[in-house]
């Protein structure tokens, strides 16, 4: 079975979009079409984004308890990943190691992301770094 690791950005757009292609993603970990991976500190760096962003909260129209509605689904979509070693300087903006670190923790195949600086690693031990229309494609083939 296909195993991912979901960043923050994915995250934050299954919330905003939810006819997008990271709600549908988030949608077929819920179905257990493929083991999904996340961190404590993926969920509140999502949460963070969320909650923080002005533009957001100027742009997309959610409360709060949808926030942590949404971040209370994810929990229990997901398995949660803590024994994570700490890692740096694999990925040019710090703030994405944690990211990088829960994959190898997990064991992960993917980290689906559209985070450039995630995507332009390509692969790192053995994980593929891929943008959510490719790993889409992965599992609609899978089925």
């Amino acid at each position: 079975m296909l195993s991912a690791v979901l960043d923050s950005v994915v995250l934050v757009s299954a919330l905003l979009t939810p006819g997008g292609i990271a709600s549908s993603i988030v949608r077929q970990a819920r179905q257990g079409a493929f083991m999904c991976y996340l961190s404590d500190e993926i969920l509140a760096e999502t949460q963070r984004v969320l909650v923080e962003t002005p533009r957001l909260r100027q742009r997309f129209i959610y409360t709060d308890e949808d926030v942590e509605a949404f971040v209370f689904s994810l929990r229990a979509a997901a398995h949660l990943v803590t024994d994570i070693k700490p890692l740096s300087g694999v990925v040019q903006d710090p703030n994405d190691d944690m990211i990088v670190a829960c994959a190898i923790a997990a064991a992960a195949d993917y980290v689906v992301s559209r985070d450039d600086d995630l995507l332009s690693l390509g692969a790192y031990e053995g994980i593929t770094m891929i943008k959510p229309e490719a790993f889409m494609e992965f599992l609609r083939r899978q089925s």
